[in-house]
């Protein structure tokens, strides 16, 4: 374990505590986050996250410093499967745009203490039994099979557990009331489905701990850092979403980085655990190593998201093409046609 000053630790929290201060004050009035208010806010997020990787590398060393900014980007990385989820919670609910940025607040509130308490525990439990990273090596490499085969789970918001108990617990309105989480109505209190989109976004951030934490715990098995850099990623998770809304369905290979990502640290667990269990002359991948392979795959997911275009685009346009040419024919009969298409303020199907 690293001799991680007092002061150090400190100075994170202190700087969480102010930085979500500054952001609630800032978003303290409901309005919708435009792409300029999202990209300033994400350059903030960042720019700390880089700041006190800086520190640590000058205070802790450079092998610590590694070890952070490693880990920062991977849990980067995969938080990007979280902005798909935020999405389908936010279409399932109807959230209005302008309330999203509160409901992420609180997620993200929630996501820093129970990713504490996640981490805590698999930190003392890889401590003392460090079999457990096969386990965590098993459930990366299962991760991966699932997104390559196109097998992930769905994720339900009206059926997570979260919400149901939140259900049996206190009576949920179908109206929002502005951004306020309970109403009294006939002297009792109500809560508001602004709550409900609260409760789904914590249970999401549950699911994919169970990628994110053993991931995190490959890079390093130190407290200071794997908390340190899953905060400081998690922070600027609601910035990133209203970034990059929009434009998700776009990074079509992002996915497959992302599987390939978890592979290559199942792998590391492996090694790492045959090294300390069975023989020192097995290798193990220095984090040096992981932060390039990290690197390098998001880099060539992205480019070739936006390089090669989709195929499906490709015979949309063609069939938008052949329709806009036969237009003129029959007005009614492709009046009769869109009355199954499923308009914004519709429902979501089946539910």
């Amino acid at each position: 374990m690293l001799d991680v000053p007092i002061w150090l630790w400190v100075a994170f929290v202190v700087t969480v505590i102010v930085s979500l201060a500054v952001d609630l004050l800032a978003h303290r009035e409901a309005h919708v986050i435009g792409f300029r208010e999202a990209a300033a806010w994400s350059g903030v997020w960042v720019g700390l996250a880089v700041v006190f990787g800086a520190v640590v590398f000058l205070v802790l060393g450079a092998a610590p410093g590694v070890e952070y900014t490693t880990a920062w980007l991977l849990e980067k990385s995969l938080s990007v499967d979280n902005l798909f989820v935020f999405a389908l919670i936010f279409a399932y609910f109807r959230v209005p745009r302008a309330y999203q940025h509160r409901v992420l607040f609180f997620g993200v509130m929630g996501a820093l203490v129970f990713r504490g308490v996640f981490l805590a525990a698999g930190v003392a439990v890889v401590s003392r039994f460090t079999a457990v990273l096969f386990a965590f090596a098993a459930i990366l490499f299962y991760s991966t099979y699932k997104i390559l085969k196109g097998e992930e789970e769905s994720f339900d918001p009206g059926r997570s557990i979260a919400v149901r108990l939140l259900r049996k617990v206190v009576p949920v309105r179908d109206e929002y009331a502005g951004m306020k989480f309970f109403v009294k109505e006939a002297g009792k209190r109500i809560a508001t489905p602004l709550l409900a989109v609260v409760a789904a976004i914590e249970a999401a951030d549950l699911v994919f701990a169970v990628d994110s934490v053993p991931a995190v715990l490959a890079v390093s098995d130190d407290a200071f850092i794997v908390y340190t850099s899953n905060a400081f990623a998690i922070l600027g998770l609601r910035a990133l979403y209203f970034l990059l809304a929009g434009l998700l369905d776009r990074f079509r290979y992002l996915s497959k980085g992302l599987a390939l990502i978890l592979a290559f640290i199942g792998v590391k667990l492996v090694l790492q655990a045959s090294h300390k269990l069975f023989s020192p002359s097995i290798p193990e991948i220095p984090s040096s190593v992981s932060l390039v392979v990290i690197v390098v795959v998001l880099a060539v997911a992205v480019v070739l998201s936006v390089r090669l275009p989709d195929p499906a685009d490709r015979h949309g346009a063609a069939a938008g093409a052949a329709e806009g040419s036969s237009s003129g024919q029959g007005q009614g009969q492709g009046q009769g046609q869109g009355q199954g298409i499923r308009k914004p303020g519709d429902p979501p199907r089946g539910g």
